[in-house]
């Protein structure tokens, strides 16, 4: 796959001009969306996605649009899981529901940051240090038991980072948009933004550490790579306001991220020893071991979803319907 520079040029101006109209314009309005709002976007957002996919498998063969969807629905899956630790945050922090979108736009923007970042880093090792897939591939496993375990990124609005922040600041108690600092009897003091955006800034660093490797373990394209994280990251603040409450359904969701991304790891290590160049690994000569395809990369990503999806909602099924009003009153 060679994209060409009118192509590269072409597709992130046209997604950062989206993704920037929805988080610089339409977030910064303080406001409570309505359900048809964010159902509006979110479908917008949704269709973008898949009609990106569809084009890159039309224009750059079927190989890279599936590597394009199984990219996609890993790091979606991962941004939901994002999201989920953003509702514990936010609501720990009791923030108000007019500032919450503010909160949203801040967290989504380290979020994309991040990622960038990492997304550099992980193109130049995968480049120029073929070995560093074993690393990935140890680091994919090592988050799949901690996610089986039930491990998350320090989601109670209390890490160690907002600890210190407390300790060694004043800290107001009064809201004030997405102001980080107010004078409180003339000395000043830090906000409660301040606290969520050191949370959430905190968990975006640990989910993008989390979320490169795994998509480096199914494309090795960066122009497939950046772009799936940009559709990764939209419509996550509409999905918050549509679904917060259906979050808590999802109750295999981990389960079924550690599943996916212990499939990638050993994807990775397969790859790594078919390329070896470590010394002390079969001499320093390629192993001969079987490739997973594409095609078996997304089926599977997409069974484990769909599976871990029905299976969260027939559990919480009866939970739901117990807190339904009986209609007597």
């Amino acid at each position: 796959m060679n994209p060409s520079l009118l192509e590269w040029v072409a597709t992130f101006t046209v997604l950062g001009a989206v993704l920037g109209f929805d988080l610089f314009i339409v977030a910064r309005r303080v406001h409570e969306p309505t359900v048809r709002e964010v159902t509006t976007r979110l479908s917008f957002y949704l269709s973008l996605a898949v009609l990106f996919g569809i084009w890159v498998w039309l224009h750059h063969g079927a190989k890279y649009g599936m590597q394009f969807f199984a990219g996609w629905l890993t790091e979606y899956s991962l941004s939901v899981d994002n999201l989920f630790v953003f509702v514990i945050i936010i609501n720990s922090f009791n923030v108000p529901k007019k500032y919450r979108q503010e909160a949203l736009f801040v967290g989504i923007i380290l979020a994309l940051a991040f990622r960038t970042v990492f997304i550099a880093l992980g193109g130049v090792a995968v480049e120029r240090l073929a070995w560093t897939f074993y690393l990935f591939g140890a680091f994919m496993a090592f988050t799949a038991v901690k996610l089986l375990r039930g491990g998350e990124p320090d989601s109670d609005g209390d890490n160690a980072v907002v600890r210190f922040a407390r300790r060694r600041f004043a800290v107001t108690d009064d809201w004030d948009g997405l102001r980080f600092v107010a004078r409180v009897d003339g000395k000043r003091a830090i906000t409660p933004m301040f606290l969520v955006v050191l949370a959430l800034g905190t968990t975006d660093l640990i989910f993008a550490m989390d979320s490169i490797p795994a998509i480096y373990g199914l494309t090795r394209q960066p122009y497939l790579v950046l772009a799936v994280n940009v559709f990764a990251l939209m419509g996550l603040r509409q999905l918050y306001f549509l679904l917060g409450h259906l979050l808590n359904r999802l109750v295999y969701l981990g389960q079924g991220l550690a599943l996916i991304l212990a499939f990638i790891g050993v994807k990775m290590v397969l790859h790594a020893l078919r390329t070896n160049q470590v010394p002390f690994i079969n001499g320093g000569r390629n192993v001969a071991v079987p490739e997973i395809p594409t095609t078996v990369s997304l089926a599977v990503i997409v069974v484990v979803l769909v599976l871990t999806t029905a299976a969260s909602l027939y559990r919480t099924r009866s939970g739901q319907a117990a807190q339904q009003p009986t209609g007597d009153q």
